[in-house]
C-alpha cells in the first residue's frame, strides 16, 4: 500500500479554467491538461466466483482520448458500491459547477473533522472522536451509551491510545515528501489561481443541462443521481 501510494500521482481539478490536469510519466503539459467538460467518466460492476462464491467489484474511471494522438489519459479505482461510485464523481462535478466549495461539505458525516483539521486521518481525528463521545454522553445520556464509551476507551487503550493517528501523520508527511511529480513547476504555475475577470464559462449547452438538472432534482430530491441525469439528457435531447 506504501509503494503504490508514493507511485500514485493525483489528477488536478482547476475550476476557474475549467480544466483537468493528468501527470504523465513524459511530463509535456500539452498532452496533460484537457477541458472539463470533454471528460468522460464511467462506473463500472463486475461480477467473479471464487471458491467462496460470487464476489462484486464496483470502480469509478474518468479519462480523456487525446485528439492528436489517440493516446488515453484516465485514472480507474475500486469503490464499495454503485451509489459511491456515482457519489464520487458527483463530487467532482459538484465542485468543477461550483456547487460545491470544500470537502467539509460533503466528507465525514461522523463529525470527525473539525474547521481547520487536515483532511488525511490524524491524531486530531481520535480527539474529535472522544470529544463527540462526551458531548453525546452529557447531552443524551444512557446506559447503552455509557456502555459504548467503556468499550470505546477499552479499544483505543489497546491501540494505544493516540499512537495510531501519530503514525498515520508520519505516513502521510513521508509520502508527501517522496513524491515529487507532485511538485512539477509547469504544473504548479497552472494550478495558481486566475483574476476572475479570466475564469472560464461553461458552455451554453452545459448551462441549459445543469438547470434541467436543478429541476429535476427539487421535484424529487431522493431520486438516483444515474436517473436525475438520464432524464435530464432526454429533455434536452442530447445524448448521454
Amino acid at each position: 500500500m506504501h509503494r503504490e501510494l508514493l507511485e500514485a500521482t493525483p489528477i488536478r481539478f482547476h475550476r476557474q479554467r475549467r480544466e483537468v490536469c493528468f501527470i504523465v510519466k513524459e511530463r509535456r503539459l500539452g498532452e496533460e491538461v484537457i477541458p472539463w467538460e470533454s471528460l468522460m467518466a464511467w462506473a463500472v460492476e463486475g461480477y467473479g466466483a471464487t471458491q467462496y462464491g460470487t464476489t462484486r467489484q464496483y470502480g469509478l474511471g474518468i479519462g480523456y482520448a487525446h485528439p492528436k494522438t489517440g493516446k488515453w489519459l484516465k485514472s480507474e479505482g475500486l469503490t464499495a458500491g454503485m451509489a459511491l461510485s456515482l457519489g464520487e464523481w458527483e463530487v467532482l462535478r459538484g465542485y468543477m459547477e461550483y456547487e460545491l466549495h470544500s470537502l467539509d461539505e460533503v466528507q465525514d458525516p461522523l463529525g470527525l473533522r473539525a474547521p481547520g483539521d487536515p483532511p488525511h486521518q490524524g491524531v486530531h481525528t481520535i480527539r474529535n472522536a472522544r470529544r463527540k463521545l462526551h458531548q453525546s454522553l452529557r447531552e443524551r445520556p444512557s446506559l447503552w451509551r455509557y456502555l459504548y464509551a467503556i468499550g470505546w476507551y477499552f479499544i483505543n487503550a489497546m491501540a494505544l491510545w493516540t499512537l495510531p493517528g501519530y503514525l498515520a501523520e508520519r505516513e502521510h508527511r513521508i509520502i508527501q515528501q517522496q513524491r515529487p511529480q507532485l511538485k512539477l513547476p509547469e504544473v504548479e504555475e497552472w494550478s495558481r489561481p486566475l483574476p476572475e475577470e479570466q475564469w472560464a464559462k461553461p458552455s451554453e449547452e452545459l448551462v441549459r443541462l445543469s438547470a434541467e438538472v436543478r429541476r429535476i432534482r427539487e421535484r424529487d430530491p431522493q431520486r438516483p443521481v444515474d436517473e436525475v441525469f438520464a432524464e435530464a439528457y432526454r429533455r434536452q435531447g442530447l445524448e448521454a
